[in-house]
């Protein structure tokens, strides 16, 4: 069993060799065909388990800020998204593998304004162009497996069970959910970059977030939490605003300019 552990270890420092869009290194143990087959069994069973939005106006305008973002990406990256919005009161968006992207009717009431909703739809891609679906599923892996091999190695009497538990804890809260943060600010980084290259002013996306905060009734302490806290990424944001508007001024005068109406 030792051997099976060091042998866990060996592969995992192997396999951590890809990085993401922003040059981190990532741990990914599923190819991208097996994740968007994955994304997309998981995508056609919530359409059919969850009321889809038939209305002709608002699929329209999320189409439209989706596409004038998705028509700035690389080549091989631009085509074959699919949107769907839900008719779900909740203000949330999500991204699966394969290139699907699910908006809830909510969200609409807190992203108000199409770079609003630009800010959202541009974190959702950044999630699928990273591969943190892939990312996520390759530490859970990780973090049963060894726990399973520690488990057999240390025995199962009471005191091996508390230690397991002990383990339990420390991987949850220790690795999961602070990676889960990292993505999403990763996500937030990659989203408004991708925003501004698109023409939609990147400003929207510290609104969007000041929004969220006024509709929001109160968020778990940021180290229970998978999400950053809105100051945090308020603050990210800020800091990021000289780089993206000189983005947004260029796109602008090479003349993307969407204009998408609700």
């Amino acid at each position: 069993m030792k051997r099976a552990l060091i042998l866990l270890c060996v592969t995992i420092l192997l396999a951590a060799c890809t990085t993401s869009p922003t040059g981190r290194r990532q741990l990914l143990l599923f190819s991208d065909s097996e994740m968007s087959v994955m994304g997309a069994t998981a995508f056609d069973e919530m359409k059919q388990k969850t009321p889809v939005e038939r209305g002709g106006q608002v699929n329209q305008y999320v189409t439209c800020v989706t596409d004038a973002i998705t028509r700035t990406l690389p080549e091989g990256q631009r085509s074959s998204w699919e949107v769907v919005v839900f008719d779900e009161d909740s203000a949330n968006a999500f991204a699966v593998p394969g290139k699907k992207i699910g908006v809830h009717t909510g969200l609409l009431k807190v992203a108000k304004t199409q770079d609003q909703l630009a800010a959202v739809i541009g974190h959702e891609i950044g999630h699928v162009l990273a591969n943190h679906s892939g990312e996520r599923m390759s530490m859970q892996f990780v973090s049963q497996s060894s726990q399973q091999l520690v488990g057999a190695i240390i025995g199962q009497g009471p005191g091996q069970q508390a230690a397991m538990a002990a383990l339990g804890l420390g991987s949850q809260y220790g690795v999961l959910m602070p990676y889960g943060r990292l993505q999403e600010s990763e996500s937030d980084n990659i989203g408004v970059q991708l925003m501004s290259q698109a023409g939609f002013n990147p400003q929207a996306s510290i609104e969007l977030w000041h929004n969220m905060a006024a509709d929001s009734q109160g968020q778990p302490p940021e180290f229970l939490s998978t999400h950053p806290s809105h100051e945090t990424r308020i603050g990210d944001l800020q800091a990021l605003m000289p780089e993206m508007d000189a983005i947004y001024r260029q796109a602008r005068a090479a003349g993307f300019r969407p204009a998408c109406k609700r």
